[in-house]
């Protein structure tokens, strides 16, 4: 009888294709997405030893960590949700990492919590690699100048972040965050969830967003 649990099988699975690309297996950040989940369905994970989780949403984050995090302190938490920019001083204090900085207007708001000495964790800049209307990121042919903006708002810009379009082949669109992100000197790429990570993994994710995967699917 096969007793593995979701999360073993897709760290070993992670591991195992980040090994074939010529990385060392621990090379990608699993970060399970618990948006919409519960506490009770978070806990399984914690006490399994997982420690990345990634929100949605600054209110529901701020309603279910402070909670859990009492229990298991040492929680990175991602946001990966749209920020509005009247909520960057709360997911500032909440969250370790923002993946979805992707305007002037959300720079020039975490910027201001610099100048004014408050700490801001670090950040991806999304990119809307599909140049999909619906879609939050910024266009491709303005990252120089998001990312000129955020340096120089003292803001520490870790790699790029995007959702490419469903139900269309991933590969492509993660090869060429991956190429951007060279011509900029970016090492990390926050690429990958459920249905892709695994190919996300092959073309130089360093963070992948997992969650149906492993809390199955939602009501």
């Amino acid at each position: 009888m096969n007793d593995t649990t979701p999360l073993a099988a897709i760290e070993q699975d992670i591991a195992a294709t980040a090994t074939r690309t010529g990385r060392s297996d621990d090379a990608v950040n699993l970060i399970a997405v618990s948006k919409t989940r519960a506490a009770d369905e978070i806990r399984p994970l914690l006490e399994e030893g997982h420690r990345h989780f990634g929100e949605n949403r600054v209110g529901e984050a701020a309603d279910k960590w402070p909670a859990l995090r009492a229990d298991y302190p040492d929680v990175t938490l991602h946001m990966i949700g749209q920020l509005q920019s009247n909520k960057a001083e709360d997911a500032a204090g909440l969250f370790d990492v923002i993946h979805t900085v992707d305007r002037p207007s959300l720079i020039k708001a975490l910027g201001k919590l610099v100048a004014d000495g408050k700490a801001v964790p670090p950040c991806f800049l999304q990119v809307n690699i599909g140049e999909e209307e619906q879609k939050g990121g910024c266009a491709i042919a303005d990252i120089g100048d998001l990312l000129e903006r955020a340096r120089s708002a003292s803001l520490d810009i870790l790699g790029l972040m995007c959702i490419p379009p469903q139900d269309v082949e991933p590969a492509p669109y993660f090869a060429l965050l991956a190429k951007i992100a060279g011509e900029h000197g970016l090492k990390r790429l926050s690429m990958g969830m459920s249905a892709d990570y695994e190919t996300a993994v092959m073309l130089g994710a360093t963070e992948v967003r997992v969650g149906t995967a492993l809390f199955g699917p939602r009501d």
